[in-house]
């Protein structure tokens, strides 16, 4: 039998055990578990099946990690809490021999950070349990990872140059809110930008790089790069690379919001003392922004994320556009979620998949284009997230 521990009850959460739960033959059983568990039970309820149970769990706390493991047994433990929080589960899987997912990598809670040194560190220890790490089985990262390793397969002999774009042209309706965790996301968006050309790093001050880009049904929208955690591992994968990008979609409205967040100090991640305590003011922040999980029933518009790729195929060049494109409407007319939360749970529901199915496996610790993308990309059309492709097209990019 086939069991999986979900951690996190968020916007993610949620989406998980939903894609989970409408696949029974192959998660048999779920336990989604959560420092509030209140937060499980009401999406096990939302749910309406008899295969889902729930539980209290402290990500923290390594010993509490490893009682309910071992008192549960699953299959499988699928990270969907903070990133701060990944190396936590991470020891608790060695420490029991439970096979692990996740969707975003580990950063420091007192650094913004993205590198993978920390979870590619735990590589020999995990081989040697005899046990698997997939990292980043989200969209980006996860499906633009997989996105990479299908071009790669079936059309180029040599990739070249790797620009991932993301859009979101929703409409929530608030003057302000984030689309996920708004601790994460305000940390993610304003630390500096980097990119990756002529195998050198190259950091750049937040924003300081634009470029008008074109979605499909959404058309031209101000994009900026900024830096990402899967270029690290896709310039790794794939040595033929020369430059690699990551550009997302900011509204100046938003930028004007997070620019006077950032001038009054509350973007900070050191304590400062108010009244005789500490207190973090981005975390502070968090607790009185909207709750990315309520954005859902409101929110118009689409996403639209996915790599501009060029190439060599047979001597020639060759430009390559693979994409999804997801409704916000849709996603919640479905889960109950807004799309952001929904193109993130999705591929963390198929990443699992391939495990349990055995379609994917190893020992050590993975990132998602090491394996054959064919039967992921596949799902992805089955379970909500239809790609398309364009070849030898504009990338618009150069």
């Amino acid at each position: 039998m086939n069991k999986v521990l979900i951690i996190g009850a968020g916007g993610v959460g949620s989406v998980v055990a939903h894609k989970c739960a409408s696949v029974p033959d192959v998660f048999n059983d779920i336990m989604l578990a959560s420092r509030t568990i209140s937060k499980c039970d009401a999406i096990a309820h939302n749910i309406g099946k008899d295969n889902i149970q729930t539980a209290q769990v402290d990500a923290d706390d390594v010993p509490e990690l490893v009682s309910l493991i071992k008192t549960y047994q699953p299959s499988l433990i699928i990270n969907v809490a903070l990133p701060y929080q990944d190396l936590h589960i991470m020891d608790a899987c060695l420490e029991t021999g439970i096979d692990y997912l996740d969707t975003a990598n580990y950063e420091p809670l007192e650094e913004a950070k993205f590198e993978y040194k920390w979870q590619w560190g735990y590589q020999e220890r995990f081989k040697d349990k005899g046990i698997m790490a997939l990292l980043g089985s989200g969209f980006d990262p996860g499906v633009t990872n997989v996105f990479t390793a299908y071009a790669a397969k079936h059309h180029f002999d040599e990739l070249h140059t790797l620009d991932i774009v993301d859009c979101n042209a929703g409409d929530h309706g608030k003057a302000f809110a984030t689309n996920f965790n708004p601790e994460i996301n305000i940390r993610e968006i304003t630390q500096k930008g980097k990119y990756y050309k002529d195998e050198n790093w190259i950091e750049i001050p937040p924003h300081s790089i634009k470029k008008d880009l074109h979605y499909p049904h959404i058309g031209p929208r101000p994009s900026y790069l900024i830096y990402h955690e899967e270029l690290e591992s896709l310039v790794k994968h794939f040595p033929t690379i020369t430059q690699a990008r990551f550009w997302m979609t900011f509204s100046e409205e938003y930028l004007t919001h997070l620019r006077v967040i950032q001038n009054i100090g509350m973007a900070g991640i050191e304590p400062v003392s108010y009244e005789g305590r500490e207190i973090v003011p981005l975390q502070f922040l968090k607790a009185v922004l909207p709750d990315p999980g309520s954005l859902g029933e409101n929110y118009e518009g689409e996403t639209s994320i996915g790599c501009r790729i060029k190439g060599v195929k047979d001597g020639l060049e060759k430009t390559y556009y693979v994409y999804n494109n997801c409704s916000h409407q849709e996603a919640y007319k479905e889960t109950g979620a807004q799309g952001v939360s929904y193109t993130t749970g999705v591929p963390a529901m198929i990443g699992a998949k391939m495990i349990l199915e055995k379609k994917w496996g190893g020992k050590g610790v993975f990132n998602m284009e090491q394996f054959d993308p064919d039967p992921f990309m596949d799902d992805l059309n089955r379970y909500g997230l239809p790609w398309e492709e364009k070849i030898d097209v504009d990338l618009e990019v150069d």
